[in-house]
């Protein structure tokens, strides 16, 4: 298991938890100083964790939207997945998007998205004249079928 080491910027922040044994990824919630705010419908906002990270190096989180806000209220991420880099140490945000019919409030301690500690792989270039052929070649959106 990796250790990563997280600092609450503000009281009362809740640290993200695994919901069950079988969890990918802990819920992230969000920090309304207000108590709530409404997003309204096509609106987009960062929404602060009051939390921030030290990922070790060799990894990264990705911060993922909550597939019950989107199916139930149309709420998701902009940029989905997020990536928080290794050597970022400022507070996560999470860029929500409601993609619904009706305004969404967010509530300060609300679950917003879940994120998970992925492995990342550098790679470095070889530049080349010509890419070995494939059954696909260069075939693209949509040409495997479906």
């Amino acid at each position: 298991m990796s250790v990563v080491k997280i600092k609450r910027l503000r009281a009362g922040v809740a640290l993200p938890r695994y919901e069950s044994d079988g969890a990918a990824g802990m819920d992230l919630r969000a920090f309304v100083k207000s108590g709530s705010f409404e997003l309204q419908v096509l609106e987009r906002r960062l929404v602060p964790t009051g939390l921030a990270l030290e990922i070790p190096p060799g990894y990264e989180i990705q911060i993922r939207p909550r597939s019950g806000l989107a199916l139930k209220h149309g709420v998701s991420m902009v940029n989905a997945p997020g990536t928080i880099d290794s050597d970022y140490r400022g507070e996560i945000g999470v860029i929500l998007i409601n993609m619904g019919n009706a305004p969404y409030t967010v509530q300060h301690g609300a679950r917003i998205a879940q994120m998970v500690l992925a492995p990342v792989t550098r790679c470095t270039w070889q530049e080349v004249e010509e890419l070995a052929t494939s059954d696909r070649g260069a075939n693209g959106f949509g040409s495997t079928g479906g």
